[in-house]
């Protein structure tokens, strides 16, 4: 892809060190006191466990502070982000607050066509598609770019693929901004790459039967339609390949995906020569499955997954969780009601419902051990609120 509108550099040192009196909000005394203790907090007979590695990855950070960035340096100007920086209400809501105007994913919005060159726009940390960038440089609008370096990373693999003529099959989610970005790359410099995106294991064993021949052409192409490049051609763009994925999507289950591709390339040429991997599920994703996998071996009554329903990598960890004991995915402490009712998200039926909370967890009297964890875009200060409410719930 060529840019002919270079990014402004926010970072600059004048600027930053007031970013760092922003951004301080999002930090918890009490979650950096728990953390020297060993992760581990005793209230009377409650017992809550924090993962080894939860919450704000360096990534998100970086993205955060560059949204502050631009509003302390261009106050007079219209700042448009695309979306949402990251995807936690918290930190959104505050962005919000300071005057920051949204741009949809959808670019024959009107507001897109009423850009000028005054205006500023973010770029999330998700980064944007081919077509959107090529757009905004078009109108020369003044770009700032908080695209998280895992998902670039991601970029020059897929573009690299499309040079070479190998079509990339990505795990990950189709309507997911990340996905969308990557996909768009995959398409290479011509634009004539190709490209499939496929969810589950289930996706995976279809593409794998096609590659072994077992595939109906038919059914193939009506199953894949809105989630393949124009024009692909099973038969043609399925010959090689090479398996990217989402950045934040279950490390387990991409291992899964590749091995069955991989296995469906050896089954039809015998070998694995046209079949390229490459692990881009990101540090930060992978250390938090990780910290929750160690922490679930511990004898907890119950866990707590704390971040905005629309994050991906915290809606694995909620699936994780809910396989081996009783979880409960929140977004606040605003959702726990009572000592009987929380809010949650079910991940079944994608949307939020009240249910009851475990006598135990909240009885005073009874030994109870809560295990909380957060996603890479949830900030310490909403960790401790869920804490304190829960602290508070159980004593009143």
């Amino acid at each position: 892809m060529k840019t002919g509108n270079k990014p402004i550099n926010v970072r600059r040192p004048e600027v930053m060190e007031k970013v760092q009196a922003d951004v301080a909000r999002y930090r918890s005394s009490l979650v950096e006191s728990i953390i020297a203790s060993g992760n581990e907090y005793q209230q009377g007979k409650l017992q809550i466990s924090l993962a080894s590695a939860f919450g704000f990855c360096d990534g998100v950070k970086r993205a955060i502070e560059i949204a502050y960035a631009t509003c302390r340096l261009f106050p007079d100007k219209r700042i448009w982000l695309i979306g949402e920086i990251i995807h936690n209400p918290e930190v959104n809501a505050r962005l919000d607050a300071m005057g920051l105007l949204h741009l949809p994913w959808n670019l024959s919005d009107e507001r897109y066509a009423a850009l000028t060159s005054d205006d500023v726009v973010i770029m999330p940390a998700f980064g944007v598609s081919v077509p959107m960038r090529e757009f905004l440089d078009s109108k020369g609008v003044q770009l700032v770019d908080s695209t998280c370096g895992n998902v670039v990373k991601v970029w020059h693999r897929v573009r690299n693929y499309a040079k070479k003529g190998i079509t990339s099959i990505i795990h990950g989610k189709v309507r997911h901004e990340e996905s969308i970005a990557t996909a768009s790359h995959s398409r290479g410099d011509d634009g004539q790459g190709h490209f499939i995106v496929i969810f589950s294991e289930d996706d995976a064993r279809a593409v794998a039967d096609y590659i072994e021949g077992r595939g109906n052409r038919d059914e193939f192409i009506a199953r894949f339609r809105h989630c393949s490049s124009p024009g692909f051609d099973p038969d043609k763009h399925l010959q090689e390949v090479g398996v990217a994925n989402q950045t934040t999507m279950l490390k387990d289950e991409t291992a899964k995906i590749q091995q069955m591709i991989r296995q469906a390339v050896e089954k039809r040429d015998g070998n694995s020569v046209r079949c390229h991997l490459f692990d881009t599920i990101c540090g930060a994703t992978q250390d938090r499955q990780n910290a929750l996998y160690e922490l679930l071996e511990s004898p907890l009554d119950a866990m707590f997954i704390v971040g905005g329903y629309n994050s991906s990598n915290t809606t694995h960890l909620a699936h994780i969780a809910s396989l081996r004991l009783p979880t409960f995915f929140i977004k606040s402490a605003d959702c726990l009601i009572d000592k009987e009712k929380i809010q949650c998200f079910n991940l079944q039926t994608k949307s939020e419902q009240v249910c009851q909370l475990p006598p135990a967890l909240m009885h005073p009297a009874m030994q109870c051990r809560i295990g909380i964890t957060a996603g890479a875009s949830c900030p310490d200060n909403v960790i401790e609120q869920v804490i304190t409410r829960l602290l508070a719930l159980r004593q009143g």
